[in-house]
């Protein structure tokens, strides 16, 4: 049997044949964009209120110090940092002119931009390529804060994110983060979030608890409080409605775990092997840290070093780690603080789940583009080209498990908490992989996955006939029913 052309593989032959139809004309070029937008790596913007620690997450995502954490300029303008095969950033101005290549340096730390006394206001974006493994397969997008006391730094960000109802964001999926769950993190997510699937839109939206470690105020079971947390925001009706999922993360201490020093892991040994009744004088506030006099050889100048770049949490935690002997080297600490930051879950959700997602996405969008062209410049080859989009998007099942996905998260189809549960996942929302959306392991045998599935379309093909069934449910119960039945041909 010939194996199921995916989705982005028929959008993807369909935008390279009406470019084709279309060459020699503006829409060419324009439909070229979008095929290669479609190979692109997942796009990422980082988004929140001012000193949420965007900066710092996206550092920690890359593994090194690039994006500038202080309240310079740079930090009011739109930045991409993508993979390049050399390391330089490129200045778009916001008047269509061509974009330009501008200085930058860099002294063990972020990346300084030479804007050139180009005002923020005239710039659409910074481009930073910098050869990196962890952003093949992630572009990162840093906005402005949300809710500035400059209206215009605001305004960067929801133009970025919410461009407007015929246009499309460049983003593929968004983390929002947010200190603790406040009004007007809601009204932000609301403004890109699209229950309709009308636009590409970033339905792709993970909250992030950020700065989760200060929830405890640096207590060694901050981390547990943040994910307690976490779990209660999961829950809540507005956050579903409008996130996947929400995710505690600890931004500086996975910055600092991706980028630590040997030096640094020298120090953090001299307080870890100091009594411990001197250690924990020391962690009695940040001033008494620094300041404090102790019997640990450390300069307050080197103290200050070490609260900076890992908060007093991180300090604590880093030290009851080698006092205790679970780490041995600057290698395996480093290890630890990313694993307990919460920052590899978060990969894993990026990478997963929402890789499948931003080719729906993605293809939806292309879909859009192609549309709106054979609209405004019909051709003779547009009634072929109409049919096959049509075909097409008839087709395409993935759009029918978003839209029901998210009408389950809503509350636009109603049903048992337990049902609800059993419905999103097999719809991919903790994984698209079969076993998985079945909720088995993953050493299930294909003949246990095939009498799941055979036993999931039984149950819901009995709950669609059923008289007593809405008929919001009965329609979506057919649309898992056709998941099954996908997921079992991909097994044969």
């Amino acid at each position: 049997m010939a194996e199921r052309q995916s989705l982005l593989g028929q959008v993807r032959d369909l935008l390279n044949t009406a470019a084709q139809a279309y060459a020699g004309s503006p829409h060419a070029t324009s439909l070229a964009a979008v095929v290669d937008r479609m190979d692109e790596p997942l796009r990422v913007a980082i988004a929140g209120k001012v000193k949420a620690g965007k900066s710092t997450l996206l550092n920690a995502l890359v593994g090194e110090e690039l994006a500038p954490t202080d309240a310079g300029e740079c930090t009011k303008i739109v930045t991409w940092y993508r993979d390049g095969i050399t390391y330089r950033v490129t200045l778009h101005p916001k008047d269509g002119t061509e974009p330009r290549q501008v200085p930058f340096s860099r002294d063990a730390g972020a990346i300084d931009v030479d804007l050139q006394d180009t005002p923020a206001d005239f710039i659409d974006r910074l481009v930073v390529e910098w050869p990196s493994s962890s952003l093949r397969s992630i572009t990162l997008i840093d906005t402005p804060g949300i809710a500035s006391l400059s209206v215009d730094v605001s305004a960067r960000a929801h133009a970025f994110l919410a461009p407007g109802e015929d246009q499309v964001t460049p983003a593929d999926a968004v983390l929002y983060l947010m200190r603790h769950l406040h009004t007007t993190d809601i009204s932000f997510l609301e403004t890109f979030h699209d229950q309709e699937f009308a636009q590409a839109t970033p339905v792709n939206a993970i909250a992030v608890l950020s700065r989760a470690d200060e929830v405890g105020v640096g207590r060694l079971d901050s981390m547990a409080s943040a994910a307690r947390i976490a779990t209660r925001y999961k829950a809540d009706a507005k956050v579903r409605r409008l996130c996947q999922t929400v995710v505690p993360v600890a931004g500086l201490l996975a910055q600092s775990g991706s980028t630590l020093r040997e030096a640094e892991f020298k120090a953090l040994s001299q307080i870890a092997t100091a009594p411990k009744d001197d250690a924990e004088r020391l962690f009695l506030s940040a001033d008494r840290f620094v300041q404090a006099p102790t019997s640990i050889a450390l300069t307050s100048m080197e103290r200050e070093h070490l609260l900076d770049r890992f908060g007093l949490f991180g300090v604590r935690l880093a030290a009851a780690l080698i006092r205790q002997g679970t780490v041995t080297t600057s290698t395996q600490l480093a290890n630890e603080l990313v694993l307990r930051s919460g920052l590899i879950e978060l990969k894993q959700l990026l990478l997963s789940q929402f890789a499948a997602r931003r080719d729906v996405l993605k293809a939806r969008s292309a879909l859009l583009a192609l549309e709106a062209v054979l609209h405004e410049s019909p051709i003779a080859a547009s009634p072929q080209l109409a049919s096959e989009l049509e075909r097409v998007t008839a087709g395409a099942h993935e759009f029918a498990e978003v839209r029901l996905l998210n009408a389950l998260r809503s509350g636009a189809v109603k049903a048992k908490p337990p049902e609800v549960e059993e419905m999103e996942r097999l719809l991919g929302s903790s994984g698209t992989a079969s076993w998985t959306r079945l909720g088995l392991e993953p050493t299930a045998s294909t003949g246990e996955l095939r009498t799941a599935l055979s036993n999931a379309i039984g149950r819901w093909q009995r709950r669609a006939e059923n008289p007593l069934s809405s008929r919001e449910i009965a329609d979506a119960s057919r649309v898992l029913i056709r998941t099954c039945e996908g997921l079992l041909v991909d097994l044969n």
